[in-house]
């Protein structure tokens, strides 16, 4: 492809794409210089369907003499149904026969695909355009050689359902019949592609059957757990306990000894800050799992803890709260904050604590590779495969191109894989293993103690009232590593973009405003988690406001909507907010209306405001983030310290709803996965070393701690031309303090530290 034209769509061949020639095979996608410019900053325009960054990527379509049509995904599926959702729009434009569609997961290829980096809740936001163009572009063509072939003018001609008929004569083409033909055609400008009305939608805002569903289901499906080639080797890897650390001395002889063991491998300890690197250690190659776990155990390893042996979360926590009570660097200052709290009738502060978080997804890090001299093959779960294609091609030191990284499903990731540490680890072992394949297997204990943490943080709010109970004052001190830390010096402060989720955007009509970071060392590797560090500030805001509406003797509902104020389009620019998730600020500017939507509807949803058994209490939050609005509302009931979650109710509004299943799952998911994050879930140290093993330390929400029942309010989804915001990871920041608000109505206890645990039954 030429990189001169945004969305150019071009004609490509791929001989035997589908096991036979004659395929019509449609492309579209983005000059690979553009999408380098827009990973280094911000690029907006208009002409942008989301705004903010442009990593629209290549997508294919396919269309065989047999009439199938395969398209192919460049997105990691990981259980959100993105296969699915990509697939749908472009059938719809199409006017393809859903059961006539199959999906192709694309190998990691910058330059063919553009970005395939999966996080931030971005594929259909900045896809969704981009795909109907796609499949309108290939039905405008099949219509053209329809009319061709007929001798009719094109406006006869209409496609329709894996056909095109000529409308005076109804004689009809079916696609596989058309697709030689239209293969041959120029290909449509852009602007000229007409996209379907709404009203026509086949697919696109209604539920259809999962590309992989039957697969999953069936146990059909590839895992990255799942990957196999003849003769490969097994490795485990006993990597440093702590971050940072190295081997001092091994002694492998009772590791060779054990039955099945071929090989151990020393990988050096990478240089600090490690970035995506493997941590080092010493690898044991076998010829399966088992016997690879027995030989790690018989292992004697003396390790040199580095400088993070002495980190202890307890004391850390102490740390972290000494620097959010003295004054930070300043991130966002409207009025003057400090003389208004000095004035204030009644002055508020709470302190709130949120532990390191493990993403702990079901399937952990696995891959395979098969390193020759000159190239290397790898399959794995990853969410970033053009990453780890970069990493193997210069670890190894061969080119780019020589290097096909397949991306298989994944069984969940949640950021975790976002990172591809474990994608090196298994190509430096098969290079290690002269050329033999190597898969790597990461145990839970392993997933536990090497993950990239969600960060720790203690959050400072003080408020003050006047009067009349309003909040005329705000200051929110924030303490956390960020996860700039990883790649280069530690700048000690959150970087603006973990400061625009929730810290610094949060629209209330608040006349003396701050926020402020304080400094927070890191010890230990911080890393993306599902909706990263919207959770932290979430929490703190969305449970000072409830503590704001007691001390002021109000409605906790009703005074959050008092706080948010009126109906006003806001430029996250004026809150200081220079990220806005990296989109256009002008496309995507905050909407208080529609924040206020997401609580009432929630409120509704959970009957706020009826009279309630004693030992029950409703609570309320709501957040905006990854330019989507969620509220989150649960009634619990507390009986001799034993919390049940008699309902949950969650309304989001992400703009045009393409999948609605998938969207009510997401939200549903989130529920789940933020009821685990506030009861159960916690990563603490001591010694430098995780103190959790396995899910019985890391424990998961089993179905007796989840809501008996849960509601999803889908809202504000009816304007197609709105521009699509994220769903993968709005819905959980809400979560906990509305569950926690809820807990406080019903017991009149203050939960300001997560997690939960057994805080009732003190």
């Amino acid at each position: 492809m030429t990189a001169e034209t945004f969305d150019r769509i071009a004609n490509i061949s791929r001989r035997g794409l589908l096991g036979g020639g004659g395929a019509f095979v449609l492309a579209m996608g983005l000059p690979r210089t553009v999408l380098a410019q827009a990973k280094e900053t911000p690029k907006y325009g208009a002409d942008a369907q989301s705004g903010g960054w442009r990593d629209d990527p290549t997508l294919f379509v396919a269309i065989a003499e047999d009439g199938t049509v395969t398209i192919t995904c460049h997105r990691a599926e990981m259980g959100q149904g993105i296969r699915t959702s990509l697939a749908m729009v472009i059938a719809d434009e199409l006017e393809a026969d859903w059961s006539r569609v199959r999906v192709e997961q694309a190998v990691g290829d910058e330059a063919r695909y553009g970005n395939q980096n999966t996080d931030g809740s971005r594929s259909m936001r900045h896809l969704f355009l981009p795909l109907r163009r796609c499949g309108a572009a290939a039905r405008t063509m099949l219509e053209q050689a329809a009319a061709t072939r007929w001798g009719v003018p094109v406006g006869e001609v209409a496609a329709q359902l894996h056909a095109v008929a000529h409308r005076p004569t109804g004689r009809t083409l079916g696609y596989g019949a058309l697709a030689k033909d239209a293969a041959a055609l120029a290909v449509p400008d852009r602007n000229s592609v007409t996209l379907k009305a709404p009203a026509t939608f086949r697919y696109i805002g209604r539920n259809v059957a999962s590309a992989d569903g039957v697969a999953m289901t069936t146990g059909r499906a590839n895992y990255g757990v799942d990957a196999r080639l003849p003769d490969m080797l097994y490795a485990v890897v006993a990597r440093p306990p702590v971050y940072g650390g190295k081997v001092k001395s091994v002694d492998k002889a009772a590791a060779l000894k054990v039955p099945g063991v071929v090989q151990i491998v020393d990988l050096p300890a990478p240089t600090l800050p490690s970035a995506f690197q493997p941590l080092g250690g010493v690898a044991v190659l076998a010829a399966n799992t088992w016997a690879a776990i027995k030989g790690r155990e018989a292992l004697t390893i003396a390790w040199d803890d580095g400088p993070n042996g002495t980190y202890d979360s307890d004391i850390y926590r102490t740390e972290l709260e000494r620097a959010a009570r003295a004054p930070g660097q300043v991130s966002r200052s409207d009025g003057d904050a400090e003389a208004a709290l000095g004035k204030a009738a009644k002055r508020i502060t709470a302190e709130y604590y949120l532990p390191h978080l493990a993403q702990a997804p079901m399937e952990p890090p696995m891959a395979l590779a098969h390193a020759a001299a000159d190239r290397c093959e790898a399959w794995a779960c990853t969410q970033d495969p053009q990453a780890a294609r970069d990493l193997i091609a210069e670890a190894l030191k061969i080119p780019v191109a020589d290097v096909t990284l397949h991306q298989t499903l994944l069984g969940g990731g949640f950021g975790r894989k976002s990172k591809p540490d474990y994608v090196l680890e298994a190509a430096l072992l098969s290079r290690a293993a002269g050329g033999k394949p190597v898969k790597v297997v990461w145990t839970r204990e392993d997933d536990l103690h090497h993950s990239y943490f969600h960060t720790v943080s203690v959050e400072r709010l003080e408020g003050g009232l006047d009067k009349n109970g309003r909040t005329v004052a705000w200051r929110h001190r924030s303490a956390a590593p960020t996860i700039g830390s990883i790649f280069g010096p530690d700048p000690k402060h959150q970087l603006p973009f973990e400061q625009g989720m929730g810290l610094r955007n949060v629209p209330f009509a608040i006349p003396d405003f701050r926020a402020e970071t304080c400094e927070a060392t890191a010890h230990t590797r911080i890393g993306w988690f599902r909706s990263v560090s919207n959770i932290p500030h979430c929490f703190a805001v969305q449970s000072f406001v409830a503590e704001l509406a007691a001390a002021a003797g109000r409605d906790p509902k009703d005074y959050l909507l008092e706080l948010i104020g009126p109906d006003r389009t806001i430029d996250p620019r004026a809150m200081g907010d220079t990220t806005n998730s990296g989109e256009d600020p002008a496309r995507y500017p905050v909407e208080t209306a529609r924040l206020k939507a997401v609580i009432n509807a929630a409120a509704k949803g959970i009957g706020w405001g009826r009279t309630l058994p004693a030992g029950h209490g409703l609570g309320i939050a709501a957040h905006y983030s990854f330019v989507s609005y969620t509220a989150c509302a649960f009634e619990v009931s507390v009986t001799d310290g034993e919390l049940t979650i008699e309902r949950a109710d969650i309304a989001v509004d992400c703009g045009p709803q393409v999948n609605p299943e998938r969207i009510q799952s997401q939200m549903e998911g989130s529920v789940v996965m933020g009821i685990s994050l506030a009861t159960l879930g916690e990563i603490s140290f001591k010694g430098g070393r995780v103190q959790q093993d396995n899910f019985d330390g890391y424990a998961l929400t089993r179905i007796d701690g989840a809501p008996k029942v849960t509601q999803v309010h889908l809202v504000g989804g009816g304007n197609w031309n709105a521009p699509p915001g994220g769903i993968g990871e709005p819905g959980v920041p809400p979560v906990a303090p509305a569950l926690c608000n809820a807990i406080h109505a019903a017991t009149n206890k203050r939960i300001r530290s997560l997690p939960i645990g057994e805080q009732l039954k003190i």
